[in-house]
């Protein structure tokens, strides 16, 4: 028997849809992404995976970056020590380096180029910069996760419509829009459930989802234990919203420092020490 032609493949095609037609919306799509998911056709992750597909289409750069005052930069004329105490607190891979002012971005430091200076001192901090890839507002993400994937760099710097630095936009972010949440550097595994841990300088990292009860025996504090469960609900509370990256809340004596959102939640404190008033 021979296989059938393309035109009767065509046709046989053409009949099933008339039968039983398809989406004609993006919104329909999903619905029938939805659809199959309940009648167990596909994975509840494939469903999240697919709308976060659909979802990223309409995105673009602007949309998704974290907006120039939150971000983490280095000084390119800063000592040594400065440069590497600031990596080990923020806990990034990659860092824009500028010189002269924050808007003069020349180049991306990456985390463990930095400690190449440790083993030879001689060695010049520009060289090690590798080059800045500026992208608009406006590009599309589908477009965007395109060019990391064929320049191989994973961090891009967002510049508006008159050129000047809007923001940043990693690999990390584009991706999370498709897959949720990817587990980062400041997650440990281990047999403990502590979200608190002791950074280098002394100071805490507390994770945003860490019981009020654990918080108030690390820090010897009364957070009331009644109206929320976690410290992160407790700080939105009395900031008025969820405080973003690079924002401080004090509270009984206690800085929180935001060191990373995820998904509209603080993920990450740094909780110092609320210096005294000078009387």
């Amino acid at each position: 028997m021979k296989p059938p032609t393309a035109q009767a493949r065509s046709l046989v095609a053409r009949m099933w849809e008339f039968i039983h037609p398809g989406p004609d919306s993006k919104r329909e799509l999903i619905q029938t992404l939805a659809e199959a998911e309940e009648r167990e056709l596909i994975e509840p992750e494939s469903l999240q995976m697919l709308e976060g597909v659909l979802r990223m289409a309409e995105l673009s750069a602007g949309d998704v970056m974290v907006a120039a005052p939150r971000m983490d930069l280095l000084d390119i004329e800063a000592p040594y020590e400065e440069l590497l105490a600031q990596v080990i607190d923020t806990g990034h891979s990659r860092f824009p380096v500028f010189e002269g002012q924050k808007a003069n971005i020349i180049g991306i430091l990456l985390a463990k180029d930095l400690l190449k200076i440790q083993r030879a001192p001689e060695l010049n901090l520009r060289a090690l910069l590798r080059p800045t890839i500026f992208v608009p507002e406006s590009k599309g993400l589908n477009e965007l996760l395109r060019d990391f994937r064929s320049n191989r760099s994973h961090l891009a710097v967002v510049i508006d419509e008159f050129g000047n630095t809007a923001g940043l936009i990693t690999i990390e972010d584009v991706l999370e829009e498709i897959v949720g949440e990817i587990e980062d550097e400041f997650d440990e595994k281990g047999n403990s459930d502590s979200g608190i841990y002791t950074l280098a300088d002394g100071s805490q990292r507390v994770a945003g989802d860490a019981d009020i009860s654990e918080v108030n025996q690390a820090f010897g504090v009364a957070f009331p234990e009644e109206e929320f469960d976690t410290i992160g609900g407790l700080v939105a509370q009395e900031h008025g919203r969820v405080p973003r990256r690079g924002e401080v809340v004090e509270i009984a004596g206690l800085r929180f420092s935001v060191m990373l959102t995820r998904g509209g939640a603080v993920r990450w404190f740094k909780v110092t020490r609320a210096e005294p008033e000078a009387s």
